[in-house]
C-alpha cells in the first residue's frame, strides 16, 4: 500500500529554538522519499522521527541560508556511512553551487553512493518519473530561492454502473484500461478522469507570482509564514510571508490542506498563526507544523 505523507523535522526560523529546530522535511510519496531544506540537526531529528537514510530518493533545497542548508553535510555523509543502494539526486540553486560543494565536502568521509547533482537554474521540470513530476518556480528572497511542486500525472477511474451497463467485468477491465477499446466500448464510456495529487513546498519568499503557481490546485501546500500580519512590513523587508498572507494565497489557489511553518522566535503563541490564517479566509484544513508530526496527504476528492 503505498504511503503519501509529510514528515515534519524542524519549524524554526534563522535559529533554533527550546521547542523548534531548524528546518527539515521529508516528504514520503509512494515508496520514495524528498528531503526539503535540511537545516542544521536534521540527522538528529530524522531519528527522532524514524526517518532512514534509506529512505531518502532526493535532496531539494530552496536557497542556501544556514537554517535551510547546514544540515547537508550530516545528511550526506548518512547516506554514504549507510551505503544506501539507490542512487540520490540533489536539487539546489545553481548560483549556489559552492555552497553546495564546501558542504558536500565540509569533511573527510568515504563516498558510497552515486549522489546525483541537478542544479536549477531556471523555472520549469526537475524530474519526471512514474508517480510524479518535479517542477521548480523562482520565488522572492535576498538570495536565489526556489520552490518545489510535485505533480502526479492525472490517471482514469473506472465507473462500476458503466461497466455493468456495458456488460464488461472481470479481467475484461483490466484489457480496457490497458488496450483502450474493448468490443467497440472505449474508455471515455465507463471511466472519468483521476485528477493527480499535488503537493508544493514554497520556503524564504515575498509574495510573487511563483507562490500563486506553486501553490494552484495543491492538495497540500506547506508554506513558510515567518511573521504575524503586524509584521508584513518586516516580513517584507527581509523577504518572507505573514500568516495571514500564506493563507490569502492558499485560499485563492484551491489549497485542500494548508501547511503552515518557518516561525519567527519572536512568538511564543503558535494558535495566533492559525487564527490569523483563518481570519484570512482560508477554509480548508489548516494545520500549524510542529516538529516530529506527521501530515498525510489528503485522500483524492
Amino acid at each position: 500500500m503505498s504511503v503519501r505523507e509529510f514528515v515534519v523535522l524542524g519549524t524554526a526560523s534563522q535559529v533554533p529554538t527550546r521547542h523548534r529546530n531548524h528546518n527539515g522535511y521529508v516528504l514520503r510519496w509512494d515508496g520514495e522519499g524528498i528531503m526539503f531544506d535540511p537545516g542544521e540537526g536534521t540527522q538528529r531529528q530524522m531519528l527522532r522521527a524514524g526517518v532512514a537514510a534509506h529512505d531518502l530518493h532526493r535532496l531539494c533545497v530552496t536557497h542556501f541560508h544556514g537554517d535551510h542548508s547546514l544540515g547537508l553535510a550530516g545528511v550526506i555523509q548518512r547516506i554514504n556511512l549507510d551505503r544506501v543502494p539507490h542512487p540520490v539526486t540533489a536539487h539546489y540553486p545553481a548560483s549556489g553551487q559552492r555552497f553546495f560543494d564546501r558542504l558536500r565536502y565540509a569533511t573527510a568521509y568515504r563516498e558510497t553512493v552515486r549522489l546525483g547533482e541537478r542544479p536549477v537554474a531556471a523555472e520549469g521540470v526537475l524530474a519526471r518519473t512514474p508517480s510524479y513530476v518535479l517542477e521548480a518556480r523562482r520565488l522572492s528572497h535576498p538570495v536565489e530561492s526556489f520552490g518545489y511542486r510535485l505533480v502526479e500525472p492525472d490517471g482514469r477511474r473506472m465507473l462500476p454502473e458503466r461497466l455493468a451497463a456495458h456488460g464488461i467485468a472481470g479481467p475484461d477491465v483490466g484489457r480496457l484500461q490497458r488496450e483502450g477499446e474493448l468490443n467497440g466500448v472505449t474508455l471515455d464510456d465507463v471511466s472519468e478522469v483521476r485528477r493527480g495529487q499535488r503537493f508544493a513546498f514554497v520556503m524564504d519568499t515575498r509574495l510573487c507570482d511563483g507562490v500563486h503557481a506553486l501553490a494552484e490546485g495543491c492538495d497540500l501546500l506547506v508554506i513558510e509564514s515567518t511573521f504575524l500580519d503586524e509584521d508584513e512590513r518586516l516580513a517584507a523587508d527581509h523577504g518572507h510571508l505573514t500568516a495571514g498572507q500564506a493563507a490569502r494565497v492558499a485560499a485563492d489557489a484551491g489549497v485542500r490542506h494548508l501547511v503552515l511553518t518557518h516561525f519567527s522566535q519572536r512568538y511564543s503563541d503558535a494558535s495566533e498563526f492559525e487564527r490569523q490564517a483563518r481570519a484570512a479566509g482560508f477554509a480548508g484544513e489548516l494545520t500549524v507544523a510542529r516538529d516530529l508530526m506527521r501530515v498525510p496527504v489528503p485522500k483524492r476528492a
